[in-house]
């Protein structure tokens, strides 16, 4: 089992914490990480962007995407929309994309404090901690 720093902008933890978010997805035209990073059983730390990290989630399940195409992602939008709980401007900046993860969010924990202080200056949205 590895664990994981994932950053989130706006209220994306929140809503994986709540429920509404109950698949998150990572798209990039390189192969940034979570890509074949990630496995069925780790853990995801949830910090927002400039935040302490406010939860975590175990992972269920986890697809890599590997060569997509714009039709590829007209598809996982379709089939998969509802769960990642994210709008249109979402998939418009994620258009020119070759390379994805999608994860199943499994048991979340929300904190009062966070128990794990990583200290992060970089631009990274996920970081793999082990």
């Amino acid at each position: 089992m590895k664990r994981h720093l994932a950053i989130f902008s706006k209220d994306v933890g929140e809503k994986i914490l709540t429920g509404q978010k109950t698949m998150e997805s990572r798209f990039s035209q390189s192969k940034n990480a979570p890509f074949q990073q990630i496995s069925t059983g780790d853990l995801v730390y949830i910090k927002p962007s400039g935040k302490e990290i406010i939860g975590e989630f175990r992972v269920n399940k986890v697809i890599f995407f590997d060569g997509l195409t714009p039709q590829d992602l007209l598809d996982i939008e379709k089939r998969y929309g509802a769960e990642l709980a994210v709008d249109q401007t979402y998939w418009a900046n994620k258009a020119a994309s070759r390379y994805g993860t999608l994860i199943w969010v499994g048991q979340t924990q929300q904190f009062l404090t966070s128990p794990v202080k990583f200290p992060k200056k970089d631009q990274r949205g996920w970081v793999v901690l082990d």
